[in-house]
C-alpha cells in the first residue's frame, strides 16, 4: 500500500497505492469539502497535476446525503473524479459548525448548521458512510480539542478518540476491496498524550497515521514542535498525514520532519480573495500597483492562468466582480502547491532537500 522510495534526512519520497490510483508523496490534496474544489473543475485539477482530492463526510452526509451519492455509483461517480479521494470523518466540522452539539461515549449528537435537524453519528456510522462513498482513504471519527486545552480535557478527548478508533477498525471490513483506513493522533500539545495516542493506534493497526488537532489556535512554533515530535512516534513504513496545514513554508518544514501528506483550504481561499502564491512571496492582485502590470502572476509558472493572462487583467476581474478572477487565481495557487510538492520530491530524490529548504526560506 505504501512504498518508501528514498530518504534525505527525515524527508521522504514514497508512493501510496489506493483503489483509484497511485499517489506520489509528499503530496498536497486540494480540498473539495462538498465534492467540489471551489471555483475549479476536475479538468482544472488534472491540468495542475493533482493526484488526490479531499472531501468531507459531515457535509456530504447532510447534503446531498448518502443515498444520492450511492445511487450515483459512489463519490467518484457523483463528482466525476476518477482519481483517489480522501474523506475526512467530519469530526472537526461537527465540533466547530454544528449547533447544540453533545458528545457521548457512543458518538456525537448534533443539530445541522443548515436546517437545525437532529443527527447522531457514531464511529460505526461514519465508517459505513465513507465505505458508501467509495473513499480511497477513510478517516475515522475523532474528538479534536481547541487550543489551549487543559490536560484533563485533552486526556478525556484522547481516550474517547482511541475507543472510537478501536470501534472504527472493528467496523471496517477486512475481506473486501475498499479504501485505506487511517488512524488520527490526538493529545493537544501534551507530548506524553501524543505518544500514548500514537502507541495505542499502532497497536490497533492502521494503513496510515494522521496528526490531528494541529493549527487550532497555537503559535507557529508550537505547531512545528507538536508535529515534529508526533511524527517521531509514527511507523516509518506507513504514510503520515498532517491535517489542515498549511502555508507553503509550513509544508516545507513539515516535510523535513518526515510528513508525507497535506491538505489545506489556503490556496483556494486566498485565490478567491485575490491573493496569489509565487516564488517571491504572496501577491495581493487587487492592489492598484498592478493596474498596468502586463506580466503573468508568476513568470516562472506554467499554469493556465500564467500562460494566458496578466496581473493587470486579473486585477480588473476582481475589481469588476467577475468570477473568472476567482477561478484563475485559485487555479494558479493549486498549481503552485502541486508543483511545490514535485520540487520537494525531486530535491529529496537528488539528496539536496536541505539546500532546497534553506533557499525556500529566503
Amino acid at each position: 500500500m505504501f512504498t518508501l522510495i528514498h530518504n534525505d534526512g527525515k524527508a521522504r519520497v514514497g508512493r501510496l497505492s489506493a483503489p483509484h490510483g497511485e499517489i506520489n508523496t509528499p503530496c498536497f490534496m486540494p480540498v473539495g469539502t462538498q465534492a467540489a474544489v471551489k471555483t475549479l473543475s476536475n479538468q482544472d485539477l488534472i491540468s495542475c497535476g493533482a493526484e488526490i482530492v479531499l472531501s468531507n463526510t459531515y457535509h456530504l452526509y447532510l447534503r446531498p446525503g448518502i443515498e444520492v451519492i450511492k445511487a450515483a455509483g459512489g463519490l467518484h461517480g457523483f463528482m466525476g473524479w476518477q482519481r483517489p479521494i480522501l474523506t475526512d470523518s467530519g469530526g472537526f466540522q461537527v465540533f466547530s459548525l454544528a449547533k447544540l452539539m453533545k458528545v457521548k461515549d457512543e458518538g456525537v449528537e448534533f443539530s445541522s448548521h443548515i436546517d437545525g435537524s437532529r443527527h447522531f453519528l457514531t464511529p460505526e456510522k461514519v465508517i459505513e458512510l465513507e465505505l458508501g462513498f467509495g473513499s480511497d482513504i477513510i478517516m475515522p471519527l475523532d474528538e479534536p480539542v481547541s487550543y489551549p486545552a487543559s490536560k484533563t480535557k485533552a486526556e478525556e478527548a484522547l481516550n474517547r478518540t482511541l475507543e472510537w478508533a478501536r470501534r472504527s477498525k472493528k467496523a471496517y471490513p477486512s475481506t473486501m476491496d475498499h479504501g485505506l483506513l487511517f488512524g488520527i493522533v490526538q493529545g493537544s500539545s501534551y507530548r506524553d498524550l501524543r505518544k500514548q495516542s500514537a502507541d495505542e493506534l499502532i497497536k490497533i493497526g492502521f494503513d496510515g497515521y494522521a496528526v490531528g488537532g494541529i493549527s487550532v489556535g497555537e503559535s507557529e512554533d508550537l505547531i512545528y514542535e507538536v508535529a515534529a515530535y508526533t511524527a517521531e512516534f509514527l511507523p516509518k513504513d506507513k504514510p503520515r498525514y498532517l491535517m489542515g496545514v498549511g502555508t507553503p513554508s509550513d509544508i516545507v518544514e513539515a516535510v523535513a520532519m518526515g510528513i508525507d501528506m497535506f491538505d489545506c483550504v489556503m490556496p483556494t481561499r486566498n485565490g478567491r480573495n485575490g491573493t496569489a502564491f509565487t516564488k517571491k512571496g504572496r501577491l495581493l492582485l487587487r492592489n492598484s500597483k498592478f493596474i498596468r502590470d502586463f506580466t503573468p502572476i508568476d513568470p516562472s509558472c506554467g499554469c493556465f492562468a500564467c500562460r494566458n493572462y496578466t496581473r493587470a487583467y486579473i486585477r480588473h476581474l476582481f475589481n469588476t466582480d467577475e468570477l473568472l478572477g476567482l477561478r484563475l487565481v485559485s487555479l494558479h495557487n493549486i498549481y503552485f502547491y502541486v508543483m511545490l510538492m514535485k520540487e520537494i520530491r525531486d530535491a529529496i530524490l537528488e539528496n539536496r532537500f536541505t539546500k532546497y529548504r534553506q533557499e525556500f526560506k529566503k
